[in-house]
């Protein structure tokens, strides 16, 4: 099963991509988008859907994992994020490209084994459980962490239907 895990922001969007399984999965490809201030909102957004579509006709994933808690203390900034996250959600729509939104504390409870743990634990569970030496973007770590959360919830049934249409 290929996941393209995804941490919408406006001023940077994290991808993550990999493959296979709740036991063993292997990274891909992981990138963090960006957009600059100065730009207007239409062009912003029209930036990343491009960028997220393209990314989804190149690779063909299954399913997509994003973050849906875009709660923000500031009312502005979750605005913005709900556009890019709106944005996002219309290119895995017409890419025919099931998408499965999970929260921060899903994500750290699967990876870490606590919904509290820190980021940098995250980041680590996702270097080990990958592979990844290197240091990355924190956005694009999130979105790895997404898609691997997601391959730790497919029922199994799922990975069977996903394995024969392969």
């Amino acid at each position: 099963m290929v996941v393209l895990g995804i941490d919408p922001g406006l001023a940077n969007l994290g991808l993550g991509l990999i493959e296979g399984d709740a036991r063993r999965a292997k990274h891909l490809y992981h990138v963090c988008l960006t957009t600059e201030s100065a730009w207007l909102m239409p062009r912003r957004l029209h930036y990343l859907h491009d960028e997220v579509a393209r990314l989804l006709g190149e690779y063909r994933p299954d399913a997509v994992a994003i973050e849906d808690q875009i709660l923000r203390k500031q009312a502005d900034v979750a605005f913005k994020v709900g556009q890019a996250f709106g944005v996002v959600q219309l290119a895995c729509a017409q890419a025919g490209v099931p998408v499965h939104a999970y929260g921060p504390m899903q994500v750290k409870k699967t990876l870490v084994g606590a919904g509290r743990a820190e980021k940098e634990q995250v980041i680590y569970m996702v270097k080990a459980q990958l592979g990844i030496r290197e240091l990355f973007n924190n956005h694009a770590a999130d979105a790895l962490a997404l898609a691997l959360t997601h391959l730790a919830h497919v029922p199994m049934q799922s990975r069977a239907a996903v394995a024969l249409r392969s």
